[in-house]
């Protein structure tokens, strides 16, 4: 590493110090944690899955380092600061930086085979359409059992060149895994849709075994970050929510080997939009409850409508937080979430890539959760993601998030 390229990333941690440093952030950790313990001060709000090929101004986002390790560093740093200068919403910034583990994964066993469908080579966005590569019973034993170990040498090196930049600036802390529960976004990735939906119906016994062995291999994953202290902990983020709790880590924690109770978790069955409550319930709560009792919090769901599915959701272990996706419906999903779970709402995106920008109706949509959600005495939070474009007008996400804001502190 050259000391330029050390003295940038220096410069950088200055800033998020002095940040960190505001009284604000504890203020929003508390909030945070009274969210989360079901007992709100206030809605809360955040920003995540930005289209940042389509935010830079005045060279906000330019890297200027040369190193790949130090322009991942730097990437992350001037996000952050972005962030917090144009859309900080309710996020919170620590005085640490978190430096990776080097965590070998051997995976699941079976690649995806696809096309793809690009509109904007820019955009990591993109349609796919996924080669069927289970089709036979044979097939399934395609899936293995991942071997998950720790690459010493990496994380040793990692971890030096880190103490080497941040020391007396930044705590450096080494960061372990947060692993989720989605097993059906990879079986549809080595399906395709179709097929997995209609062997649901015409072979559900099939499904069943494919479910069964492909949990059996998370739960193997799972075991072995436990056992060799390959967890992350201290969270401030779940699913690109707030994360601070006061019931988290558990009793007996230590740092040096985490243990999922002392994490969130958070599990989705998002190409479950059509299917009923009780084939939801066979083919993925059964199966999901195994991963959701291992872990101290968890958090459900994603793009997938759920206001018709909270009964079954109820029997997931320690879920604290529900994903309330644009395709719901906003008064039976608070209706019957009450005030047993954080209604976590996903405003819609859409609003920002339309031809004309009309801040008017982002207010009326996030009021009318709020609203909606009071009326019910529902815990409420509003995450903004999957934004796939705001048609090269990022002061449309920064204006998003000061309606945000301002409905959620005046209360209505």
């Amino acid at each position: 590493m050259i000391s330029k390229e050390k003295e940038i990333l220096r410069e950088l941690a200055r800033q998020v110090a002095e940040i960190a440093a505001l009284p604000v952030q504890q203020e929003t950790i508390n909030l945070w944690k009274a969210l989360n313990g079901l007992k709100p001060i206030r809605g809360m709000v955040m920003i995540d899955q930005i289209p940042w090929h389509e935010m830079d101004v005045n060279d906000e986002l330019k890297l200027r380092t040369e190193d790949g390790f130090c322009r991942r560093i730097e990437t992350q740093l001037r996000r952050k600061l972005y962030l917090w200068k144009h859309m900080r919403a309710d996020m919170v910034i620590e005085p640490f930086i978190n430096i990776s583990k080097s965590i070998r994964n051997t995976g699941f066993g079976i690649g995806v085979i696809e096309e793809r469908a690009v509109t904007d080579p820019r955009n990591s966005v993109v349609g796919h359409r996924y080669i069927d590569q289970i089709q036979t019973e044979e097939d399934i034993m395609k899936i293995e059992m991942p071997d998950v170990s720790l690459n010493e040498d990496a994380t040793k090196q990692s971890e030096e060149i880190a103490h080497e930049i941040f020391d007396g600036i930044l705590e450096v802390r080494m960061q372990g895994a947060f692993p989720s529960f989605a097993p059906w976004d990879r079986i549809v990735q080595w399906r395709g849709t179709d097929n997995m939906l209609l062997d649901m119906f015409d072979r559900p016994d099939f499904i069943h075994k494919i479910i069964s062995r492909l949990t059996d291999a998370y739960i193997s994953m799972l075991d072995q970050l436990e056992t060799q202290g390959l967890l992350g902990f201290g969270q401030n983020t779940i699913h690109c929510t707030g994360a601070f709790s006061e019931e988290l880590p558990a009793p007996n924690f230590d740092p040096q080997s985490p243990r999922a109770i002392d994490i969130w978790t958070c599990g989705m069955a998002q190409i479950f939009s059509t299917v009923s409550p009780a084939m939801h319930k066979e083919f993925e709560i059964d199966y999901a409850t195994r991963w959701f009792g291992r872990f101290g919090l968890g958090y459900y769901g994603c793009c997938e409508p759920l206001d018709e599915k909270i009964n079954i959701i109820r029997e997931l272990p320690n879920v604290r937080k529900i994903s309330m996706s644009p395709w719901v419906d906003l008064e039976k999903g608070a209706e019957r979430i009450s005030n047993e779970f954080v209604f976590s709402r996903k405003p819609n995106p859409a609003f920002l890539a339309w031809d004309t920008w009309r801040p008017e109706a982002v207010e009326d949509d996030i009021r009318e959760t709020l609203e909606t959600c009071n009326s019910y005495g529902c815990p409420v939070e509003f995450i903004l993601k999957d934004i796939s474009t705001v048609r090269y007008e990022p002061q449309r996400l920064w204006e998003w998030c000061d309606i945000a804001m301002k409905v959620v502190k005046n209360g209505v």
